[in-house]
């Protein structure tokens, strides 16, 4: 009898053990896929007839896809700072690129880490504003503990990078999108194993240009006389567009494997079920769109300002392939992925909280995000500044000058078709002028020229480039800009 209790305990602790080995933390992981310049349109599952992205398209069908999701002030820091504080750029003042988020800003990975998460980041960061390849000290890494990354860098193949607390730089062996995917999958399997859950973001920095170092593999997908372009993308443009596409929508192809990577992995280690995922970008690219250069970001045609945003997340069940046609805006993704955490929105976040939406996604539901260039800088100094609404049919943009652009985006796709001032929707503009100072208000925003900014936070612009000084970091005598916390 002693005998049989004996086993019987045993019995009963190995199975506590094999629980315990494999139990699912219970609060979901988070994983943020966040890409850099991928304009909402270049995906197969948005209709782009050129790019090739199997692993995005099959995601997007177990996923809910916010089809007008917009980038606050479509440029990387940024948009970054407003993803990892959920604030507004008229908050922070963090509206030009090569920045320092002040440290005093409370951000995504500190608030994950106050609720238990191990917190991992990978790739380009571009908030450190100490120079472009120098190291972000562990102390100016906002909670980010694990560490693979880099300031800025857009060498896919000799991408530098500092690993923790090794002040070494050190380079992927091979194009940085898959180096990254590959590293972040034994984080992954490592993650697994442990009781915590974990929030993991990786920011892979493709395809933003050059794109002409995109693998030949996937160059060789694109033939130029192939590609079909725009209607919006003039004759003047033509040759150059089709030069810069080739490379971009290699660059998505091969981003595209190196995403169907880590899905995998979370499906093979057993986490996609316990995981909130999310796939997105920063900015968008013109790509000689509207008449504007290749390579521009910054303004508020479509182009620019919408980005990919899928989601998946424990219990989808019936909502993967819903699409959601309100705009979700850069400061709504923090409070909606601690909302379907479970954890409590700091008071801080001025974004809003759509966990409800993600749960019960409704194509009907009507919204406004507000978009924003406090101060364009760099070759688009000479545009004006900008605030505009995107709701899920209209674009409405507005300069210090008064009403600029007015979309129909359901009739108008392309944005060919200006009707800002235009007679037979002058109701309309009304409404939308009322829904664009109805966020302003909000958020205490009375639109100044962009000397007001500048000098509020203190900042100042190279005369030489109209942009923040990052490059004499690279001699020893550049100047950290950092909007003063308030």
């Amino acid at each position: 009898m002693k005998h049989a209790l004996f086993v019987f305990i045993g019995i009963v602790l190995c199975m506590s053990c094999s629980v315990r080995a494999f139990a699912q933390p219970s609060k979901p992981n988070i994983v943020y896929i966040l890409t850099d310049q991928w304009r909402a349109s270049a995906l197969g599952y948005a209709g782009d007839p050129n790019v090739i992205t199997p692993n995005l398209d099959q995601f997007a069908e177990e996923s809910v896809n916010f089809a007008n999701a917009v980038s606050v002030l479509p440029v990387c820091t940024p948009h970054r700072a407003a993803l990892m504080t959920g604030r507004y750029p008229t908050s922070t003042g963090m509206f030009l690129n090569d920045l320092y988020l002040p440290e005093e800003e409370l951000c995504m990975a500190e608030i994950f880490k106050e609720e238990g998460y191990n917190t991992a980041y990978y790739g380009k960061w571009h908030l450190d504003g100490h120079g472009r390849e120098n190291n972000v000290e562990v102390a100016r890494r906002q909670g980010f503990d694990y560490w693979k990354a880099l300031e800025c860098s857009h060498d896919y193949n000799h991408m530098p990078y500092y690993e923790n607390d090794d002040p070494r730089k050190k380079y992927w062996e091979e194009y940085s999108p898959f180096a990254i995917a590959n590293d972040a999958g034994h984080y992954i399997d490592h993650q697994s194993r442990e009781e915590e859950p974990f929030l993991l973001v990786l920011s892979i920095a493709t395809p933003h240009f050059p794109h002409h170092s995109a693998p030949e593999e996937f160059k060789n997908m694109y033939p130029r006389e192939e590609i079909i372009l725009a209607p919006n993308v003039p004759e003047e443009f033509r040759e150059k567009a089709l030069d810069e596409l080739q490379g971009y929508y290699a660059h998505c192809t091969a981003t595209d494997r190196a995403i169907g990577q880590v899905l995998d992995k979370l499906k093979a280690v057993g986490l996609m079920e316990n995981t909130i995922v999310v796939f997105s970008a920063d900015h968008g690219e013109l790509m000689g769109a509207h008449g504007i250069r290749p390579f521009t970001k910054q303004l508020a045609w479509d182009e620019s300002i919408n980005v990919p945003f899928l989601i998946h997340y424990p219990s989808i069940g019936q909502a993967k392939g819903a699409v959601v046609n309100a705009p979700i805006n850069t400061p709504d993704i923090l409070p909606s992925l601690l909302g379907l955490a479970g954890i409590p929105i700091p008071e801080s976040i001025e974004g809003e909280d759509m966990s409800q939406l993600m749960k019960s996604p409704d194509p009907e539901v009507e919204g406004a995000a507000l978009v924003m260039n406090l101060c364009p800088f760099t070759r688009e100094y000479k545009f004006p500044e900008y605030r505009a609404v995107r709701t899920n049919r209209y674009t409405y943009v507005k300069t210090l000058e008064g009403p600029a652009m007015l979309f129909d985006n359901e009739n108008d796709p392309y944005q060919m078709d200006n009707l800002v001032d235009k007679a037979h929707i002058a109701e309309l503009q009304k409404d939308l002028d009322q829904e664009l100072h109805r966020l302003l208000t909000k958020i205490n925003d009375d639109f100044h020229p962009r000397e007001y900014y500048l000098k509020r936070w203190n900042l100042e612009l190279d005369p030489s480039k109209y942009a923040i000084n990052y490059w004499q970091f690279d001699s020893g005598e550049g100047r950290v800009q950092s909007p003063k916390f308030q």
